[in-house]
């Protein structure tokens, strides 16, 4: 399967190998832990490679990767730091009101009250409770439903309210 980049979304990144049958830990980029049980193929990237996924499980809150013909320590240490990637056409469905991060980067910013373009998303920061937008890589808008008040992707835009001041203090 030749996918160009923009083809793939990265689901975990693989970390350090666990037990000696060649179980690997990883850090998953989902806040939807059953996605991963469904799994039967994966691709690992920097390689490209395809994997077959032998089994999944969280093991005290870590998930667990076992790919079928990785079955020593020495051969999963070779899988360190790779990112697990799908299809994009096998994301998780999402629920309503709910968005993919990558699907936002590259959105047009509008200020709802003036109507003044504020940028693009360049990137996503975590902001403990919510998330931030990036704007032209140096604005921070809270993505909050009382800021974020429409937000489409299809339509590459996002229409925010923001707070007095925020603008100019919460710049990088």
């Amino acid at each position: 399967m030749n996918l160009p980049e923009a083809g793939w979304i990265t689901i975990a990144v693989l970390g350090k190998t666990r037990g000696n049958r060649g179980e690997i830990t990883a850090f998953s980029l989902s806040d939807k832990p059953e996605r991963f049980q469904a799994l039967s193929e994966v691709f690992l990237f920097g390689s490209g490679q395809p994997c077959e996924v032998e089994s999944t499980w969280f093991h005290m809150g870590t998930l667990i990767f076992k790919f079928r013909g990785v079955d020593t320590i020495s051969q999963a240490e070779l899988l360190a730091g790779a990112e697990v990637r799908v299809p994009a056409n096998q994301r998780a469905p999402l629920e309503e009101n709910e968005f993919f991060q990558a699907d936002l980067v590259g959105c047009e910013v509008f200020d709802t009250r003036n109507g003044e373009r504020l940028g693009s998303v360049t990137g996503w920061e975590d902001g403990g409770g919510h998330g931030l937008l990036v704007v032209n890589g140096s604005l921070l808008i809270p993505f909050a439903r009382s800021i974020c008040k429409e937000i489409d992707p299809a339509a590459r835009r996002i229409a925010v309210e923001l707070p007095e001041g925020l603008k100019d203090l919460n710049q990088t």
